[in-house]
């Protein structure tokens, strides 16, 4: 289910665990787009956030990046909804071209918070799927479409 974690991102999980006392299962370094995604055990969120933020602002000071949380889901559907949280995701299904999955969205308005400025949002969820469950998403789309 998970992959092996580098030496860097060990080095940004243990720094989140000593200014948050949160728990993080994994972290991805994009650079990309500047930032760095953790994934943040379950119940572990609100403590990692911090009161008014002030746990990812002082991390963002530390590192120099942006910061970003998701906490892990029991599921594949309950962890793309931590990802694009607070979008209504509707489902996620198998895509009719082949083995890749689909995410369905409830709102039609909706579909450009989930796509991200540049396409951060849709690639996050790239990313942490495919590092998590080892699954390809292939595309978001509204719900009818």
């Amino acid at each position: 289910m998970h992959s092996v974690i580098g030496f860097k991102e060990r080095r940004y999980i243990e720094e989140l665990r000593i200014l948050t006392k949160s728990i993080a299962l994994d972290c991805i370094v994009d650079d990309g787009f500047d930032r760095i995604i953790y994934v943040v055990k379950k119940g572990d969120m609100g403590l990692a956030i911090g009161k008014n933020g002030d746990n990812i602002r002082k991390m963002q000071r530390v590192l120099g990046r942006r910061i970003e949380m998701v906490e892990e889901g029991v599921s594949f559907d309950e962890f793309v909804r931590n990802i694009l949280r607070p979008i209504d995701v509707l489902k996620t299904e198998n895509d009719p071209d082949g083995e890749k999955k689909r995410i369905v969205i409830r709102k039609k308005g909706d579909l450009g918070i989930a796509i991200g400025r540049g396409g951060c949002n849709a690639e996050k969820v790239r990313l942490l799927c495919r590092l998590i469950y080892n699954t390809e998403v292939a595309d978001i789309v509204a719900e009818g479409e």
